[in-house]
């Protein structure tokens, strides 16, 4: 028996049946861990949820931004929904939708198996939480979109505030905990997210620290697998194995076997031809339930390269620790 983690898939079903090869998956014995990002700009997102769902007596999937986005998303007026990329508009048109979209709804915003040592997540934790807290955390928000409040959960569920705070109530709570979750690459040293920086670190502004990096965070006893930062790329340190290595944009998709006393590590080639970034959306004004994201205009959500060096899409190897920014003290729902 084996159990492998897998990193974003975001549509790319002929990398994820590549990958499903390359590591040999029997699921008559083996396990498999998504995290995450399920759908989305791949352009296979209706076949790659399909074989996720078939897969489902033998996978556990924690959400990330993009599959939330399109629970958000099945939610709405066919007319509204017709708006929206062909990707995910395969997905709620299809005749299997509910099928898929009832099953999507139910996954989990945390994993953790303790007798592994092991806690997956799409994104990240807030600095303060440590792995007991992050569950407890996830377990509110999966309360009520496993619910009957979930319809509520999701429309309400998008904007950049509030920040974290253990006081807050309501929909503000469930909001600043779904964006740790499932957006989070950069934050302050009290746990404030940039959303607008998702640049490899290095680029960010002084005074913001990648989350897993942040002085005086909290202890924890487990380690993390979890995705979301492409331009990361594959990242090892502190007790954090990040595996988004960017398959949508033309990179690698990654596999990381957790049951292994080795670093087990196996990729393939990402989609053939990389997405195109989105295009633009005006500022959010209220009103409506569209979300507040700025977007930038590289699909990698970086700055322009620094010093000539292009982007670290999908690294061969796993870097030992992340460039240390500057200093201390302020990232999307991309």
């Amino acid at each position: 028996m084996s159990i492998w983690a897998i990193g974003d898939l975001q549509g790319c079903y002929d990398a994820t049946q590549r990958l499903l090869e390359r590591i040999n998956f029997d699921p008559s014995r083996d396990r498999l861990w998504f995290c995450g990002d399920l759908v989305n700009r791949g352009g296979q997102s209706l076949e790659t949820l399909r074989l996720v769902h078939s897969l489902r007596d033998h996978c556990v999937v924690v959400l990330g931004n993009h599959d939330l986005s399109l629970l958000a998303i099945g939610e709405r007026r066919e007319d509204e929904q017709r708006k929206v990329n062909p990707d995910l508009q395969r997905i709620v048109l299809a005749e299997d939708r509910d099928v898929l979209l009832d099953w999507l709804r139910m996954q989990k915003l945390v994993h953790v198996d303790r007798s592994l040592g092991w806690m997956m997540v799409h994104a990240a934790l807030a600095p303060q939480w440590t792995t007991q807290m992050a569950e407890r955390f996830a377990r509110e928000i999966e309360e009520r979109l496993h619910g009957d409040q979930f319809r509520r959960l999701l429309k309400n569920m998008y904007g950049d505030k509030p920040a974290w705070h253990p006081k807050l109530a309501g929909i503000d709570r469930h909001r600043a905990i779904i964006n740790v979750f499932t957006r989070m690459r950069y934050c302050t040293p009290r746990g404030r997210i940039s959303f607008e920086d998702k640049g490899a670190p290095g680029t960010q502004p002084v005074g913001l620290y990648p989350w897993y990096e942040v002085p005086g965070r909290a202890e924890r006893d487990l380690k993390i697998v979890c995705g979301h930062w492409s331009t990361l790329g594959l990242f090892i340190g502190h007790g954090v194995h990040a595996i988004d290595t960017g398959a949508v944009w033309g990179g690698k998709l990654t596999a990381l076997q957790l049951d292994s006393e080795e670093l087990r590590i196996l990729q393939v080639p990402g989609r053939d031809v990389p997405a195109q970034p989105p295009r633009p959306r005006p500022p959010y004004r209220g009103g409506d339930d569209r979300p507040q994201r700025p977007r930038h205009p590289n699909p990698h959500g970086q700055q322009r390269r620094q010093n000539g060096r292009p982007h670290p899409n999908a690294p061969q190897a796993p870097r030992n620790e992340a460039p240390a920014p500057k200093a201390p003290a302020e990232q999307d729902r991309d």
